[in-house]
């Protein structure tokens, strides 16, 4: 792969009105306001991230979280491009890495469902386990293992690129390099490893990612030609999340009085050797709000790791090009941040990611989540009941319910439950089992 290609302008859906524009907004910065004033971008305020959403302290959230990814992607993109402009001069758009690394942060999570992980679960788990797990039976296997490890990051991509029903072609209209910035896992449902299970794209969109692979030149992996090669500044995005998604959560747990002011401080001072703890340690002396405190380590970490995380894609960098890097630029760092990273994640799982608080979301999130498929997906396999009839008009006309396919009609339902809020969703499941009427 060659950055001369992979950069590219050109937008998806629009391939024959391309023309270079001239004026202050590049566009990926297009691209970046476009999102940022979408409706669904709007709607990752009521989603949530890991915490339940906001009671007397207010924790991130999935769009604060994805504002907050966006920010630490351009300054790592921005890092990297200073490293690598001296190496290739002649590249027009390598100075724009760092907005391009930014836009696709803020996608990386729009197509996630309602109450995070679990929300992901429930649907994977409906189709496996549940009431939908008949359909395997008119599906292709292909189709069946979309539904069956349902993935945010395929249906982000699926959103961005769709063209949904009365909406113009191309979905967002992203240029080709944002688009394949946010595909993390660049291979179909079916070529995901059995432990993982993790892709990039459901079976409806793989010609659309082939399309924008070949306009790139991305390549595919030598080992194994069912799988691509991720664009590089995949590794930036992804990087950009590992490292908020971490450290914010660390800091949030603090805020909820789930870790003391002591485990905290001595979780984030461990990325420094012992000089660099001495010198924080008495900045921190200046101010005497413990929360100002936390914030000041976060934000002196997040910085170490950026600039860290810049290095270890530069070092790698032909590698990267090659198709043959293999993990994640967290995974390379150096020891001292490398065993800091690992223990703070060995303490979110245990103490955070296991508290009641969160539990609790999930387990009700699991509840809602299964009931609107339940309902929904008998709507659209059987339209012409009565009470499927009623249902099918509660779905907004840009989701398609009436393809000709089963397959078509299914990611439907999902592409409408997976667009709810937590509130939306749980005030629908009110409303469809009984529990709540309106007016009454």
């Amino acid at each position: 792969m060659n950055w001369q290609q992979l950069l590219s302008t050109i937008r998806f859906g629009q391939e024959a009105y391309y023309a270079p524009r001239h004026d202050d907004r590049s566009e990926f910065q297009r691209d970046y306001d476009r999102l940022i004033f979408s409706a669904p971008f709007r709607r990752l305020q009521n989603k949530t991230q890991v915490f339940p959403l906001p009671g007397s302290v207010f924790v991130h959230n999935r769009l604060t979280h994805s504002l907050e990814v966006a920010c630490v992607g351009r300054s790592l993109g921005s890092s990297v491009a200073q490293k690598l402009q001296s190496k290739y001069p002649e590249n027009q758009y390598l100075s724009e890495i760092g907005a391009i690394v930014s836009a696709a942060c803020l996608a990386h999570d729009m197509g996630n469902p309602p109450f995070g992980h679990s929300g992901e679960k429930a649907i994977a788990t409906y189709f496996s386990e549940g009431k939908g797990k008949w359909l395997e039976a008119i599906l292709t296997p292909e189709q069946w293992k979309d539904l069956t490890c349902f993935e945010g990051n395929a249906n982000a991509f699926r959103l961005l690129t769709h063209q949904f029903s009365g909406r113009r072609p191309g979905g967002f209209v992203l240029t080709y390099s944002t688009l394949a910035a946010i595909v993390k896992y660049p291979y179909a449902s079916i070529y995901s490893d059995f432990t993982k299970q993790k892709f990039g794209f459901f079976d409806a969109e793989k010609g659309v990612y082939e399309r924008i692979a070949h306009m790139l030149g991305i390549c595919k992996l030598p080992d194994n030609l069912n799988r691509y090669a991720r664009h590089p500044l995949v590794y930036m995005v992804e990087a950009a999340d590992d490292i908020c998604y971490q450290i914010m959560d660390i800091e949030d747990a603090h805020k909820l009085r789930i870790l003391t002011t002591n485990e905290t401080i001595e979780l984030l001072m461990g990325f420094f050797d012992s000089e660099r703890q001495k010198r924080r340690r008495e900045t921190m002396l200046m101010v005497t709000d413990k929360n100002e405190q936390i914030a000041y380590l976060r934000s002196s970490v997040i910085g170490l790791l950026i600039e860290q995380c810049a290095q270890v894609f530069v070092n790698n960098e032909q590698a990267i090009l090659d198709g043959t890097f293999t993990g994640s630029l967290i995974k390379k760092l150096p020891a001292q941040s490398a065993n800091a990273y690992a223990l703070c994640s060995e303490t979110a799982f245990e103490r955070i990611y296991r508290s009641p608080e969160v539990l609790d979301v999930e387990l009700a999130g699991y509840k809602i989540i299964t009931t609107l498929l339940e309902h929904f997906v008998d709507a659209v396999i059987n339209p012409d009941k009565a009470y499927s009839k009623q249902l099918l008009h509660r779905i907004p006309e840009q989701y398609e319910t009436k393809a000709p396919d089963v397959y078509g009609r299914l990611l439907a339902v999902l592409d409408y439950i997976s667009g709810m809020t937590d509130v939306y969703a749980l005030d629908l499941y009110r409303k469809i089992t009984g529990i709540n009427i309106p007016g009454v």
